[in-house]
């Protein structure tokens, strides 16, 4: 392999209050795609790729995480990019937050993953997270999660076997964890082209401004010629260990005339779903439960609006 030959970096480990000083690491920093996966397939569970870091290192500072290897992805080609490929919209999973955000290919094109972008962190955090960063993170409470499975977006990976493209519904599979193998990297993700007659809408609640989101839902509708409900899609956001789908309540409103459909009964059968909805010292199960409620009612009203022309 030709690759740049790895950095050991030492840092003591030092206590702040709550913060630790990250463990040693060898930093690796392949040139090509298959450098990189070869590095993750050889390096076994002891190694993790970075791209932003924006996710990662708070962790490893926190100890949350440790990895004896990084595999730094800033020099792979071909992970960074915004194209139209066959009627979809193209985006590379190294392209940052902020070229999204100020993209207008994709406000044209993916309304929807344009106006959940401004809601991720602030600025700072956008200019170095990547859209591939934080789906392959899994946060529960992240936004693109949630607004990949609203749209039915299609995620490509790579890896020793060759590639693969994994529906969003079957990528998240639980709190910090996906369906990538040890050895997969996420490379593009591919969205639906907006369509006539549809509307978007993403709404969450922070106790704070910048803060991580206690609940929040991203929902994508689609009219038929007599203002049916055609299509829709609900995700929801800081409700779970991972982001979720809401297949009931879509399946109800579905069919539906859309004027005549209640956006508190879209909440209310949405949050009906959740097995389990978490409880800790932000909220409670129940406090949770109902501002979700109103997260996605408030969303499936502006969306349903849009779509309208109102």
């Amino acid at each position: 392999m030709a690759y740049l030959p790895p950095t050991t970096t030492e840092v003591p480990t030092l206590e702040y209050g709550h913060l630790k000083s990250p463990g040693a690491f060898e930093h690796h920093v392949p040139t090509t795609l298959e450098e990189a996966v070869a590095l993750l397939a050889e390096l076994g569970e002891d190694a993790k790729a970075i791209a932003g870091g924006q996710s990662l290192v708070p962790m490893l500072v926190r100890r949350m995480a440790v990895f004896g290897h990084l595999v730094d992805l800033r020099y792979v080609p071909g992970l960074r990019g915004i194209e139209r490929r066959n009627g979809s919209l193209w985006i590379g999973a190294g392209t940052t937050q902020a070229a999204i955000q100020w993209s207008g290919e994709v406000s044209g094109a993916v309304p929807l993953l344009a106006r959940a972008t401004p809601l991720i962190g602030h600025f700072r955090i956008r200019s170095r997270g990547t859209i591939g960063g934080s789906l392959a993170h899994a946060d529960a409470a992240a936004e693109y999660p949630a607004v990949a499975l609203a749209l039915d977006a299609r995620l490509e990976t790579f890896s020793p076997r060759g590639r693969r493209t994994i529906p969003a519904t079957l990528f998240f599979t639980g709190l910090w964890s996906t369906d990538l193998a040890e050895d997969e990297l996420l490379t593009g993700i591919t969205f639906p082209v907006r369509s006539a007659r549809s509307g978007f809408a993403v709404e969450e609640f922070a106790r704070r401004y910048e803060d991580f989101a206690l609940a929040g839902a991203a929902v994508a509708v689609e009219l038929d010629e007599d203002a049916r409900i055609r299509r829709c899609g609900i995700g929801l956001f800081g409700l779970g260990p991972t982001a979720r789908r809401a297949p009931a309540a879509e399946a109800a409103a579905t069919g539906g005339e859309a004027a005549a459909i209640d956006a508190a009964d879209v909440g209310r059968t949405a949050m009906s779903e959740l097995a389990s909805v978490p409880s800790d010292l932000h909220g409670s199960a129940a406090y949770r439960t109902r501002v979700g409620a109103v997260m996605v009612a408030r969303a499936w009203r502006r969306a349903v609006e849009e779509a309208k022309g109102d």
